[in-house]
């Protein structure tokens, strides 16, 4: 298999963190090229209509896109250690958590980047300050809601690491972009990012 990634992006560093804590390392990664427009060509598209990374291709040329959706495939052909739930509450528990870490709380903080920081201008084409603005205040009101929740709890989901933890941690590493990172006003978050840190996800590089 060959997971098609690019530096930096936290959409594929979502993918690459799950791996690593997996121990899955017989996958060929890929790199692209966003800012040359690598993964726009022709023969990329084939693989990726959209033009999306990350993008998994399988062995016989199939292909998955979104990087939720190749999670769940790995998690299927590698099952331990367990990310995603054990039985069908648990799954359900952390999905939740895992859609609420992607939509209300780092796609606000990626948006904010994305808009609001010049070194992107290149790849997000029609930046916007108001939109920077407006996913700012949306983040930064879930951080402080993130962080009271992490004061019942070690990691977002419960009691152990899921991809929940992934996924909130792919916003937050983003954000350094643009200076932000939890301090001692968000003590919890800053906490679980520390905890993060030392586990096999939280080497894979920003």
């Amino acid at each position: 298999m060959k997971l098609y990634i690019a530096p930096y992006a936290p959409n594929p560093r979502r993918v690459m963190m799950f791996l690593a804590e997996k121990g899955v390392s017989d996958i060929e990664i890929v790199t692209l090229n966003l800012q040359e427009g690598e993964h726009r060509t022709d023969a990329f598209k084939k693989k990726s209509p959209l033009s999306q990374i990350p993008t998994l291709e399988l062995d016989d040329g199939r292909t998955l896109t979104e990087s939720r959706a190749i999670c769940s495939y790995i998690e299927a052909l590698r099952p331990e250690p367990n990310l995603m739930g054990r039985d069908a509450f648990e799954r359900a528990f952390v999905e939740m958590w895992d859609r609420r870490m992607e939509l209300l709380f780092s796609m606000p903080l990626m948006m904010w980047v994305r808009h609001g920081n010049p070194v992107l201008a290149a790849v997000e084409r029609d930046q916007n300050a108001e939109v920077a603005s407006y996913n700012q205040g949306q983040a930064m009101r879930m951080a402080k809601w993130l962080d009271s929740e992490l004061a019942t709890r070690p990691w977002v989901a419960g009691e152990r690491f899921t991809i929940a933890d992934i996924t909130a941690c792919c916003g937050v590493d983003f954000a350094k972009m643009n200076r932000w990172r939890p301090g001692d006003d968000l003590p919890n978050l800053k906490r679980w990012r520390e905890a993060f840190a030392a586990r096999a996800a939280g080497k894979v590089a920003a």
